[in-house]
């Protein structure tokens, strides 16, 4: 996916849903309070998050961990199953943590190639959603006393709503022009873009049959030297 595009998605999926807390922020803040212990969302969350990971797991091409995959597998998706059943408490919350780095992750490796300053603010983003994920999964009561603080009055919750309604068009309007103009550009030629451990690894892989044949080829044509 091109980072105008998830750009795109990510600023309009933020956006919207605060334009409720704009029009009912007494029923938005109310919305919100009972997320943390909403264990339907915890159950979709963290299920997305575990199936998410996995896929990630299965992505993963480093020899070293290829042979304790299936393992893996089974380690993480009964971490995930486990969860579900003896840590229904802010399971919600844990179940958000997991995907906001999951998200994270995405939003780094699709801005990393792209030549504009303006993917900093996605950059930015990422790594506040890492920092949160982070200290969400040690502390999830967190998130609880945030909510509350931040939908204890109908008028905190309209400025909060407006703030994020911002942060989302202004990522979705770079994603639209910015970024998608960045993208445009003639890419970065083999030179300037430092190839991939795989390919290095394809590359020398390829390169030592013809540096053998050329060995002995030189063996054989090789004139003798002289007494």
């Amino acid at each position: 996916m091109k980072l105008s595009t998830l750009s795109i998605i990510l600023g309009l999926a933020f956006a919207l849903p605060h334009v409720y807390g704009l029009l009912k922020p007494a029923e938005f803040g109310a919305a919100w309070r009972k997320f943390p212990r909403n264990v339907t969302w915890g159950y979709f969350l963290m299920a997305l998050g575990t199936a998410w990971f996995l896929w990630n797991v299965k992505q993963e091409n480093i020899s070293d961990f290829a042979a304790y995959k299936p393992l893996m597998y089974i380690g993480f998706g009964l971490v995930g199953i486990g969860a579900c059943l003896y840590v229904k408490d802010f399971l919600a919350v844990r179940g958000l943590a997991i995907v906001l780095l999951l998200l994270a992750k995405v939003m780094l490796d699709t801005a990393r190639w792209v030549d504009t300053e303006w993917r900093l603010v996605i950059v930015v983003w990422a790594y506040i959603w890492i920092t949160a994920g982070i200290w969400f999964t040690v502390s999830p009561w967190r998130l609880r006393d945030l909510i509350n603080w931040k939908t204890a009055t109908p008028q905190r919750v309209r400025v909060c709503s407006a703030l994020r309604i911002a942060l989302g068009l202004l990522v979705a309007i770079l994603g639209m022009t910015t970024i998608r103009a960045a993208e445009q550009n003639k890419p970065q030629s083999a030179i300037e873009r430092p190839a991939s451990v795989d390919q290095v690894s394809r590359d020398t892989c390829d390169s030592v049959p013809r540096f053998q044949a050329e060995v002995r080829e030189g063996v054989d044509v090789a004139p003798a030297a002289p007494v």
